[in-house]
This record gives structure tokens, sequence and C-alpha cells, in this order.
């Protein structure tokens, strides 16, 4: 049995993965700043911290015997109303974070640190380029200041790794979606705003797209994301790894994929918004070296993800 530590498992992927450890049998205690919106952790401990604190960090990491492999995912994020919102909080707040825990966890000699990135590290794309490899990540040109600080908190854990000879492993993270996720409020990401915005539509309404509705993107199911995750962490692969679904949609498509899942006709109004960059293509070899597949397509994705929200829009209108 594993000792495990998750950061950010008040959040949406870190709470996934709190789960999937502890079905493999390991003790995991889980930390954030916030609870869980969507019911208890599953976690053995919750601990309420804010990372961004060093105390903090160093109180989160101690345990009898030392943990066996951290998975530091507390970051400020949001979708891509929040990033570009929010561009002083989102550097200050995950600098302070992710430098006090690579820190905090190179002092007690953590033997296996994952770190979640993003594939916002990357610079804008045309539809129909080649696909970047994780080394196309330089010369550096992301498109938003949360690229910018998630890759030099890679270029520290990496420095850290080397310095006190732990083993460092890196996910840039395409978009994730699934249940339990943020679905409201400013901070959700596409999928799941597209699902309530479906959900609260009568059947033959009309929904607001940010945008032309032609920016392309790829998203993740949760399940395959975790998967990733764990994999690549007890891995011998070096260096940044994509985790994403190969299946590349627009938003329009998505739109279109949702209303199939919830059986209804939706039209849509395009609306000044923030969009971000115009496409993404990434390889997914490195990750794929080691086994790994998307086993959810978009629409199965969707429609397990699309039942969930449409039951908390239902309970939000109710309460």
């Amino acid at each position: 049995m594993k000792r495990i530590l998750v950061t950010g498992a008040g959040g949406f992927i870190a709470g996934h993965l709190v789960k999937r450890l502890k079905a493999e049998g390991d003790w995991v205690r889980a930390v954030d700043i916030k609870l869980p919106e969507f019911g208890p952790s599953a976690a053995d401990e919750f601990a309420k911290l804010d990372l961004r604190d060093r105390e903090a960090c160093r109180r989160a990491l101690e345990v009898e015997g030392g943990f066996d492999e951290v998975y530091h995912l507390a970051a400020d994020m949001g979708g891509m109303g929040f990033i570009h919102s929010a561009e002083c909080e989102i550097m200050r707040n995950n600098a302070l974070i992710n430098l006090n825990m690579i820190d905090a966890a190179a002092a007690v000699g953590v033997p296996r640190y994952f770190f979640s990135s993003s594939v916002c590290v990357y610079r804008d794309m045309q539809p129909g380029e080649p696909e970047l490899t994780e080394a196309d990540a330089y010369p550096a040109l992301p498109d938003n200041e949360y690229g910018w600080e998630k890759l030099y908190a890679e270029r520290t854990a990496e420095a850290y790794g080397r310095r006190f000879g732990f083993a460092v492993r890196i996910a840039r993270f395409q978009n994730c979606y699934g249940p339990e996720g943020t679905w409201r409020g400013g901070r959700e990401k596409a999928p799941a705003a597209i699902c309530r915005k479906v959900a609260e539509a009568p059947d033959g309404g009309t929904i607001e797209v940010w945008g032309d509705g032609s920016a392309v993107r790829s998203y993740t199911y949760v399940d395959d994301m975790v998967e990733g995750i764990v994999l690549l962490t007890r891995s011998d692969l070096e260096g940044p790894v994509n985790i994403g679904s190969p299946q590349y949609v627009t938003v329009d498509e998505l739109v279109a994929t949702v209303a199939k899942v919830a059986g209804k006709e939706i039209a849509i109004e395009h609306v000044e918004g923030p969009v971000g960059v115009q496409s993404r293509n990434f390889s997914h070899a490195r990750i794929e070296s080691l086994g790994w597949r998307a086993r959810h397509d978009l629409e199965s994705g969707i429609a397990r993800t699309f039942p969930w929200i449409a039951e908390q829009v239902a309970l939000a209108a109710a309460s």
C-alpha cells in the first residue's frame, strides 16, 4: 500500500484521481484550499490548506514514513473567461503554490513527484497544421499568462528533480471534462458550459457561444485523463508529456454533440467573448508509448457528463 498525497483534491480531476488511487488500495491524503463541491472526498484524510503558504505545504507533507508519491494538481484556474480576466491572480497564486510545493517535497525527500501542466504552454495554431510534439513548446510563445506560468513551473520542477535526485513526471493536459466538474460560476470549461446551456434551453431553443464557433479543440474524458496521470507517474518517461484525446472538433461541433446526446434541436448565436487559440493539434506518441489510449470519444464522454449536469441544473432551479 502506497502513501500518496494529492493536492487540488477539492477540485475536479484531482478528486477523480483520489477515487482511482483509493480503489487500488492506496492510503491517500487529499489537500485543497476548499472542500469538494459535490460530496465528501474519498481520501483517508482531507486537509484544508492554503498551499500559497510555505508552512502549509510542509504540513501537507508530514506523514509517518513519508509519502511514496505526490500528485500536485492544485492550481488557481478555470475556463477561458477566467484565464483572460484573472491574469495577475493566476500568475501570483500558481507561482506561490508550485514553488512552495516542489521545495517542500524536495526538503522531505519525496521519491516521485507528478506535476500537472497544460497545453496552454504551446503557441496558437492554424487549423490543419501538423501536430506539435512536446519539444515544440520552444521557442516559447504561449497564448496566455496561465501558459507562461505553467512553463516556468515545469522547468522549476525539473530543476528540483535534478538537484535533489527524485523522479519528476509532468503531464500537459488537454481540455478535460466529466461528471462532478465545475459547471457554472465562470470557472467552468467549455464542455461543462455547453452542457449547462443546452440543459437550460428548451427543445428548439438557442444558446450563446463565444466567437464564431470555428476554434478547434480536443476534449478528454476524466477517466482517461486519470489513467494517463497514474500511468505516467509510475513510468520511467522523463520530460513533459501531452495527455489528451486525438479527436479534434470545432466548438460548433461540440454543441452539436451535446444537443444530440440531450435529444434537442439547438440553434447557436455567436457572440463576442474570449476564445483563446484558433486551433490545437498535438502528438500523443509519448503517452501512447506507455500503452495509454483514450477510451472515450466525445459523444460517449458527453453521454456520461450531460445527464449529471442536467441534474445539477434541475436541482439549482428547484432550490
